[in-house]
């Protein structure tokens, strides 16, 4: 079978893995009700500052019945999953399929594996009211540049936006303002009013529950991609 052929016969077929992808994570994800994302490196160390953060942090959310939703590998990911379930709360992995790097950790009490990037990016955002970015490599500059610009276009709602680390974040932000919006002016003057910046596991907290206590309560508060 030629080339063209097979992509003919194979792509529709592969419509249905999509789709139960989709199904499979949707039915589960409507389930666990208000829930923050966290994302971060998955070659942080368990040693490392940034790790501490997001175990402290995932604890905090999850002792305000706030689920929290990680890749569901290690590093960053393994910190936040591990600090929700050790305070009894709801540790959603959502893991992915990769030949590096990225296995399940065992903190993730409602684990979903994905195939695709793609449907695994959705159910980040449309089961989350809050996003925090610890320090992390091209995932995380990909996951927070989506986010921003879903929020941007207003395709989201003005969901919290919190870069953990300033020291790790000010040389982008530095770039973004003087490059991106003062010198090509590429984005809007208040774009990056959008982000705020926070070095303390509280502060992430804080902002995630003024926000709720701002909109409504947890069954309230608006879904992406209603």
């Amino acid at each position: 079978m030629s080339d063209s052929n097979y992509f003919i016969h194979e792509d529709p077929w592969r419509i249905f893995r999509i789709m139960a992808e989709f199904v499979d994570s949707f039915q589960t994800m409507s389930q666990v009700g208000p829930a923050v994302t966290i994302f971060g490196s998955a070659r942080m160390k368990p040693n490392d500052k940034y790790f501490r953060a997001a175990e402290a942090i995932g604890k905090g959310l999850a002792k305000h019945n706030l689920a929290v939703i990680t890749g569901g590998g290690p590093g960053v990911m393994e910190a936040a999953n591990k600090g929700a379930m050790q305070s009894g709360g709801k540790s959603v992995g959502l893991n992915i399929e990769l030949p590096h790097e990225q296995f399940a950790n065992r903190f993730s009490n409602i684990p979903i594996h994905f195939h695709y990037f793609f449907a695994r990016k959705v159910c980040f955002v449309k089961y989350s009211s809050g996003f925090i970015f610890m320090p992390g490599g091209f995932g995380t500059l990909d996951e927070f540049f989506e986010v921003l610009t879903l929020v941007q276009t207003e395709r989201i709602p003005q969901f919290p936006l919190i870069l953990f680390g300033s020291e790790y974040w000010d040389g982008l932000l530095k770039w973004a303002k003087t490059t991106m919006r003062d010198k090509h002016h590429f984005i809007s003057p208040n774009d990056l009013d959008l982000v705020t910046v926070v070095d303390k596991p509280q502060h992430a907290i804080d902002r995630i529950l003024e926000y709720e206590r701002r909109v409504g309560p947890p069954a309230a508060l608006p879904q992406a991609f209603a």
